[in-house]
């Protein structure tokens, strides 16, 4: 109950109390009745003395106890509130750090795909020209092996004409020939 409840319950246990009284005196027993207004405007002033003194302590006490009950609920928002702050800054830093790091790894794949790139042309040009040079050694080695089987078909058509001359003897015209070329050498020669 509240000063107030505890107020009324006064005032109506003193307007009890004050009818018994009342009672008793018209009986003609002990009572005090000095008819101001009933005596409720006194008993109300003193009631409302006590409860004027001892209600104002108890009611500090509570408006105090409420005020440190505030006060601790708003530190303690302060507080969360604080924690949240915190939370926040180290989550956007976290954001911040994990941007510039994703900024980073796009940055080296895109790197890396270049220096791919360029290994790979790089790799390709030099397989080319690898193939350009085995292409043309090998046209070289098939040109010499070629030239290598017409000179061997020339020498051997050459000896078969050969043979078949000799075979069919000197003439004696061509060997007076020879002969007198022979001397004719020697003779100019001395």
């Amino acid at each position: 109950m509240g000063i107030m409840g505890n107020f009324l319950l006064l005032a109506a246990e003193a307007n009890a109390v004050h009818s018994e009284l009342a009672e008793g005196a018209a009986e003609g027993g002990f009572g005090l009745n000095l008819d101001i207004l009933e005596t409720n405007l006194i008993n109300l002033a003193i009631l409302i003395g006590i409860l004027f003194y001892f209600g104002r302590k108890v009611l500090t006490n509570i408006l105090n106890e409420r005020r440190s009950n505030i006060e601790s609920a708003i530190q303690d928002a302060e507080g969360r509130l604080r924690e949240a702050q915190v939370a926040l800054n180290q989550a956007q830093e976290q954001l911040t750090q994990a941007q510039a790091e994703a900024q980073r790894i796009r940055q080296a794949a895109e790197e890396n795909a270049q220096a791919a790139k360029e290994a790979i042309l790089a790799k390709a040009t030099a397989d080319v020209e690898r193939l350009k040079e085995t292409a043309a050694a090998d046209l070289n080695n098939e040109r010499e092996r070629a030239i290598a089987q017409l000179r061997e078909q020339v020498v051997a058509l050459a000896l078969q004409k050969v043979e078949s001359q000799l075979q069919t003897g000197i003439a004696d015209d061509a060997q007076q020939i020879l002969i007198d070329r022979s001397i004719a050498q020697l003779v100019g020669g001395s």
